[in-house]
């Protein structure tokens, strides 16, 4: 009896050691959150656009960096028969309006003036109205009669273009 104990030991031992181990292999998804195949959009960085408006022989170039509704930028009037500027916008997006002040050189002497945009379309319209002296910088007389005529368009265009005009 004790051979037959001993030999189905053996038989049941050797058999276990003869079977396969099968190991599982994780299945990876790609559609994981570990995929870094994808292009991160960012969405909180400065956006940078540039514009130019061309009305007759005149011609005005805007160079804009959004950070957040902080807004600066560039630009530059070139006038035929007048006198040109180039200077520096400051200011804050209100909504679709950007309210910047335009700090120039022209004619030899440095200038302030304040200035609104309305984006439409991807396009900017510039915005008219009475302005008057406030300590040295030219203001609107009243914000809420700031008029934004298509006839002043600046459109959308290549920032290479813009920025050396700009220099």
């Amino acid at each position: 009896m004790k051979k037959y104990i001993f030999l189905s030991s053996l038989s049941i031992f050797l058999l276990n050691c003869n079977k396969k181990t099968e190991t599982t292999t994780p299945v990876t998804n790609s559609d994981s959150l570990t995929d870094t195949t994808e292009k991160v959009i960012d969405t909180l960085g400065t956006k940078s656009s540039c514009y130019l408006g061309v009305t007759g022989k005149d011609s005005v170039f805007v160079s804009i960096d959004d950070n957040l509704g902080t807004v600066t930028g560039k630009m530059r009037y070139k006038n035929s028969e007048k006198d040109s500027s180039t200077g520096e916008l400051t200011g804050f997006k209100s909504g679709d309006t950007l309210k910047l002040t335009y700090e120039f050189a022209s004619e030899g002497t440095t200038s302030k003036r304040d200035i609104f945009f309305v984006q439409k379309d991807g396009n900017l319209l510039e915005g008219i109205g009475n302005q008057k002296d406030d300590n040295g910088q030219m203001k609107y007389a009243d914000e809420t009669k700031v008029a934004y005529k298509e006839d002043q368009k600046l459109k959308t265009t290549d920032c290479a273009m813009v920025l050396k005009a700009l220099k």
